[in-house]
């Protein structure tokens, strides 16, 4: 599959607090560090409930060989569990990880870029700015926005490295930041890097979408699974099977179906492979697409889902799967 991992034991060398709700962990391989380019990440399998499952956290920096992988968690009140996970890890714990990959390389063939994070959207986009930085044949500026400064790590570092190029936005003193104002730092061949959650995703997008800008200089990656809703109950009927399923707020559908010994086929769990995606037959309340595989234009027909990460918020849903048993 695409998305097979190569897991290799690792070993937690120390952890550190960096903001309010934010834990790095430097983390080193048993088979020691293999090299990476900024953008990349790490999956780490995790325990919920017992239950073996894949997350996936960005490096923070540039590679130093010898030099342990270094990530940071998020504690999430709406999380089913993953950051509690990480959050319980300390040195000495014993983790599995997989090898280093990038899906959102740093390209250096522009004049001009403009670095987007939100909150802890910040641990692939310091890396691009240590490595921009200091290169006087390109322009950088950076935009980083979060709930409020507590909450937003390595801001000393960023302010030391990029001086009047960094813009800081806190959303408790400011409101929400209007993104039409990300037009006036770029042009034409200004390429822009955005992690984020996904409503300061959506926002980008859109107002990039809607500009005059080359759609292919907006460069993004998510981070996380994380919707437009709090993950809420709902409950999932299957006419084929004759059984109704209730999904609580920290299980996945797909979790809930297995439970219910109603096979799908499943491989990263993280919404990128589409493996698991399952027809929707009707649904009330809101389908909280949660996946990086289907385009916005599937998303708003609702006729799949995938059922590793998305959810539906403020009502119930009617499925079908493509396994027809014997």
């Amino acid at each position: 599959m695409r998305y097979r991992n190569t897991w290799v034991v690792a070993v937690v060398k120390g952890t550190q607090q960096v903001a309010a709700n934010v834990m790095q962990l430097q983390i080193e391989p048993e088979t020691g560090t293999e090299k990476f380019t900024v953008g990349s990440h790490i999956d780490v399998s995790v325990l919920i409930d017992d239950i073996p499952e894949i997350r996936s956290y960005s490096l923070i920096g540039s590679y130093e060989p010898n030099a342990p992988y270094t990530i940071a968690v998020k504690r999430l009140a709406s999380s089913r569990g993953g950051s509690k996970y990480m959050w319980n890890l300390q040195q000495g714990s014993r983790i599995k990880i997989s090898q280093p990959s990038n899906h959102f390389e740093l390209g250096f063939g522009a004049p001009e870029y403009v670095l987007i994070a939100g909150g802890i959207g910040i641990t692939p986009i310091l890396g691009m700015a240590q490595q921009l930085a200091d290169r006087p044949d390109k322009k950088l500026r950076m935009l980083y926005l979060g709930q409020s400064k507590e909450e937003m790590p390595f801001i000393e570092t960023l302010q030391e490295l990029l001086g009047d190029r960094l813009i800081l936005h806190f959303s408790d003193d400011e409101g929400f930041y209007d993104t039409s104002k990300l037009l006036d730092l770029a042009n034409a061949q200004t390429q822009v890097y955005l992690c984020g959650p996904i409503g300061l995703m959506n926002a980008v997008r859109k107002t990039w979408e809607g500009s005059a800008f080359e759609p292919t200089n907006l460069r993004y990656e998510t981070f996380g699974a994380s919707g437009l809703f709090a993950p809420q109950k709902f409950t999932v009927s299957l006419p084929r099977f004759k059984k109704e399923i209730v999904v609580s707020e920290n299980q996945t559908l797909l979790n809930a179906l297995e439970e219910a010994d109603i096979d799908v086929m499943s491989d990263c769990k993280k919404g990128e492979c589409g493996l698991c995606q399952v027809d929707i037959l009707a649904y009330s309340g809101a389908i909280d697409h949660r996946d990086f595989f289907f385009s916005e234009a599937e998303k708003g027909e609702n006729k799949k889902m995938c059922a590793c990460v998305s959810r539906v918020a403020n009502g119930n849903i009617t499925i079908d799967t493509a396994y027809r048993g014997n």
